[in-house]
């Protein structure tokens, strides 16, 4: 490895979530260490996971059938759609195991400031899917501003169709201590409270 290939390979790792320059530089030292073991082989698996994993042609999902398997598993009710901002937030409501419907992936959130309008998330596709027989729809989004934003839009724009759409509860998470939560979580949950 010549001095340029190495500072390349700690500018892509920087580039990574979580990792710095420092922390990229480590991870290189690293995978120069385990070359054999770990290094050659992460290169064998990056090119095989860029050529095979694509999005799903329907929820946009990744994975390397099309469509992907939670779309084609007969076992997951068609008629509920869990609308998410990223495959992120799909991959840890299935990490969770209790919702076995279908996914919309929007591919992020309406952002004034960044330049996102409703062309450039999925929303039209949401849409469609809506129109074609689904009962609910579960807005997943973040409980941020773009993320509530983006949860009204696309409320608005399914309120002329027969479709339930519904929210994901915001409040106090399970094992949390009252004291520890901060303001704007503990009016949320004080606004959504239920019987017992």
């Amino acid at each position: 490895m010549t001095p340029s290939d190495l500072d390349r390979l700690i500018q892509f790792l920087a580039k990574l979530p979580g990792l710095g320059p420092r922390s990229a530089r480590r991870a290189a030292l690293h995978l120069l260490k385990k070359r054999e073991s770990l290094m050659l082989p992460l290169a064998e698996a990056l090119n095989a996971t860029a050529a095979s994993v694509r999005p799903c042609p329907v929820c946009g999902n990744l994975d390397t059938v099309e469509p992907c398997a939670i779309c084609t598993d007969p076992k997951r009710d068609a008629s509920v759609i869990c609308v998410v901002e990223d495959v992120a937030d799909l991959w840890a409501l299935e990490r969770g195991g209790a919702y076995k419907g279908r996914y919309h992936v929007l591919g992020g959130t309406l952002s004034a400031l960044d330049g996102i309008g409703p062309d450039q998330l999925a929303i039209a596709g949401l849409v469609t899917r809506a129109a074609g027989g689904v009962k609910e729809i579960i807005l997943a989004t973040g409980a941020t501003v773009d993320g509530q934003t983006t949860s009204h839009y696309i409320a608005d724009r399914l309120a002329q169709l027969p479709v339930s759409v519904t929210r994901l509860a915001h409040g106090v998470p399970v094992g949390g201590e009252l004291d520890y939560l901060d303001d704007g979580t503990l009016a949320t949950a004080m606004k959504a409270r239920r019987p017992v």
